[in-house]
């Protein structure tokens, strides 16, 4: 970035203190910027648990939003693991292509920051900010963002006005702003009063009792402060006369913190929220069921702003769809598990009616450190889930069993259906040079990983020399 360019910018944020609100929305209103500004609002761990999908989950903002734009009902991460997912969401490249195979706080990064996003958007002159959680590097400033905010923690509620002060900024030019919420992650917060646990329904394919209703009250709780976040920056884009020309992308990571959802690759797992609202075709309150992957925003984005997609992106625009000119997209959809807190290889695809889970290695029993520590675990564990064998091939007819509970691998009618999946899933791997093809896969040097054979996440890892 020019000298001339950075002082600009600096003048710009000094200006914001001493021009009032109303002046800013009006001469934002008048822009003449082309290009649509971008917010991407991700939380932490959601799934599709929220009001817009039909879950008794108090999200009245995002159901705003929903009514307002365009509901994806099936789009899925193309990881059920926290930096494996952001990291193809903002590359558009799956997780062992992008390099990102487990946690960035653990030790593991992308092969290269370049391929994010903000490189792609910034010779179209987008100014990206970043705000709160980002997740896919050791340090922020690897990413490659202009500015980046810090506030004092990734709380919705400390993240949140830092995101409103950049909205009621003059905006010349379109911005991208990457706004992460540690919610709807453990530990939750105590449920509220509007949280009873006595009404509260644990999500399948978790059992009903008092401790997994609390547990999910609490979760209820949690996802209050999100969608109060989600409110307030929604009101700031109206305010500062910006809703018109902003693309909103709420989504999340994976599923929620609970036994076989997050890192799990059920639909309960790799199954996200996904609402977008703005110009191009993204309003009216319409409902989408096309087969859609978070590595597919990418390319959407690009087709949105007019801006060549680069060529390593794996993913395909979806305004085709919205416009009504293709019912789908992808007739599949891929997923991974590499490593997590633990190492646990495994592979999925997806069409709307088949689902089928490949599982790598010798371990046969769930790998437990995978899952965070709660309630709803300890009622498992309690009941033996430790000692649960699991099949190395999984098939699923997701039209008769869309719970995935009965597998389907072994029946001789379905020989051809598993055939085809398994090729699906092969050739999907080769294509993208999966390194899983050549055998276990080793974790990067200094990267911390459990015992697969452990119990929980918070126990001392090893340390990889």
């Amino acid at each position: 970035m020019s000298t001339t360019e950075n002082s600009r910018r600096g003048f710009l944020r000094s200006a914001v203190a001493t021009t009032s609100i109303p002046l800013i929305a009006e001469a934002q209103s008048q822009s003449t910027t082309r290009r649509p500004n971008i917010i991407y609002l991700h939380s932490h761990d959601t799934g599709r648990h929220l009001q817009p999908f039909g879950h008794a989950v108090p999200s009245p903002n995002l159901q705003r939003l929903a009514t307002e734009g365009v509901l994806f009902r099936r789009a899925f991460s193309a990881a059920p693991t926290c930096s494996p997912s952001r990291a193809a969401l903002l590359t558009g490249q799956c997780p062992h292509r992008n390099g990102m195979l487990g946690l960035a706080h653990r030790g593991f990064s992308m092969n290269d920051y370049r391929k994010h996003i903000v490189h792609t958007l910034r010779p179209a002159r987008y100014t990206s900010v970043l705000a709160g959680l980002q997740h896919i590097a050791a340090k922020p400033e690897t990413i490659g963002f202009d500015e980046v905010l810090r506030p004092k923690t990734t709380a919705a509620a400390d993240v949140t006005p830092g995101v409103i002060e950049f909205l009621n900024r003059p905006h010349n030019e379109p911005f991208f702003l990457d706004a992460g919420f540690f919610e709807t992650h453990r530990e939750y917060p105590k449920p509220t009063a509007d949280d009873d646990p006595r009404y509260t329904l644990p999500p399948a394919p978790i059992p009903d009792t008092p401790q997994t209703r609390l547990d999910m009250a609490a979760f209820h709780a949690s996802a209050r402060n999100l969608d109060s976040a989600v409110g307030k920056i929604l009101d700031a884009l109206d305010r500062n006369g910006l809703t018109g020309n902003t693309i909103v992308i709420s989504t999340t990571d994976h599923g929620l913190a609970f036994p076989l959802m997050k890192c799990n690759l059920e639909d309960s797992g790799w199954g996200v929220s996904l609402i977008m609202r703005g110009p191009g075709g993204f309003s009216g309150g319409k409902v989408c069921d096309a087969l859609i992957s978070q590595i597919d925003i990418f390319p959407t984005l690009c087709d949105l702003a007019g801006i060549p997609p680069p060529a390593w992106l794996e993913g395909k625009s979806f305004l085709p769809v919205i416009r009504g000119e293709a019912k789908e997209i992808n007739d599949e959809v891929f997923a991974e598990v590499t490593f997590h807190a633990a190492y646990e290889p495994k592979r999925a695809v997806r069409t709307q009616r088949w689902k089928y889970i490949r599982r790598y290695g010798d371990k046969h029993t769930p790998v437990l450190p995978n899952c965070d520590d709660g309630l709803s675990k300890s009622l498992w564990l309690e009941f033996g889930w430790k000692n649960m064998v699991l099949p190395d091939e999984s098939l699923y007819d997701l039209i008769f069993d869309p719970t995935e509970q009965h597998n389907l691998a072994a029946d001789p009618a379905l020989m051809p259906v598993l055939a085809d999946m398994r090729d699906r899933l092969e050739r999907w791997m080769r294509r993208t040079q999966d390194p899983l093809l050549n055998g276990p896969v080793p974790a990067p040097h200094g990267a911390q990983i459990n015992n697969p054979n452990g119990i929980s996440p918070k126990e001392k890892p090893d340390l990889i020399a």
